[in-house]
């Protein structure tokens, strides 16, 4: 199973990531108690019912230490499995396995949260028209793989950084004098799409009349959205945001909005219950 994910380096992440692990003195303990020569078999299995993400990864990390590893996947990214379901099968060396096991298990585990938790999200609006967006809500470093696991997890990506579009929110149009007046200077700086956060009715036309190719409907209750949704008349895509929950989102998404982003499904996840057992060979 390979990985290619454009923008994103694997073998840097690897080395970057054992470099933090190992430091100047390498795993001592594998080293002191674990023969040279030892092999060890092993399975990695979800303790949940989880949606995955990471498998890949954590496949590189053992193969960096060990080019000979024999690794074999049981499942793949994006499928959703019952807990007890094996995912990874392994049997190579014991001392780079011990070594690689725990930044294998970080990965998986906390994309495979990341995933899960915007399943249940996906799941909860499914029927109603509208799709889930993740944000740029991200741990710094790790945002093409944490967007990665929302996609695995059945969302779109939002934006991937400050360069892919503009959005204009309400700090913007304070320095600016207006909402008009932001989304002019967007549009006169040659910017194509223009996501614009109102957070009141009254702001809608001036943003539509100036030129917003997306209007992001910020912290407005059922009702509040609804009319919203109604003037704007799918002029431009419409898109719900702040403080949405999984016992609210169905609410909202049944206003008619197009999108509706949730900063919890990479801020908040919990880690997925996946571990890894080794039986010496």
């Amino acid at each position: 199973m390979s990985f290619d994910l454009s923008g994103f380096d694997l073998d840097a992440f690897v080395r970057a990531t054992f470099a933090e692990d190992l430091g100047e003195g390498g795993d001592v303990t594998s080293e002191a108690v674990i023969p040279a020569d030892a092999r060890f078999a092993g399975v990695m299995d979800s303790r949940d019912a989880i949606t995955v993400a990471g498998l890949p990864i954590a496949a590189a990390f053992f193969r960096a230490l060990d080019p000979d590893v024999q690794i074999e996947m049981l499942v793949e990214d994006g499928q959703q499995v019952a807990a007890g379901t094996n995912l990874m099968k392994l049997e190579g060396l014991a001392r780079p396995m011990l070594t690689a096991e725990r930044p294998a298990l970080n990965t998986v585990q906390h994309l495979s949260g990341i995933a899960t938790l915007t399943r249940s999200y996906v799941n909860a609006i499914a029927g109603t028209g509208a799709t889930v967006l993740d944000t740029r809500k991200t741990i710094p470093g790790l945002r093409l793989l944490e967007k990665y696991a929302t996609r695995m997890g059945g969302a779109q990506n939002h934006r991937m950084g400050l360069w892919d579009a503009a959005m204009i929110k309400d700090n913007h149009v304070a320095v600016a004098g207006g909402v008009g007046e932001a989304v002019r200077r967007a549009k006169d700086a040659g910017i194509a799409e223009i996501i614009v956060e109102v957070d009141r009715v009254d702001q809608i036309e001036p943003a539509l009349a100036a030129g917003a190719t997306r209007l992001l409907l910020d912290n407005m209750d059922p009702p509040t959205l609804r009319g919203a949704v109604t003037l704007v008349g799918k002029r431009v895509p419409t898109e719900a945001s702040g403080g949405v929950r999984l016992e609210t989102i169905r609410a909202i998404a049944e206003t008619g909005v197009d999108y509706i982003s949730v900063g919890r499904i990479t801020q908040s996840a919990p880690a997925a219950d996946i571990g890894l057992d080794f039986v010496s060979l």
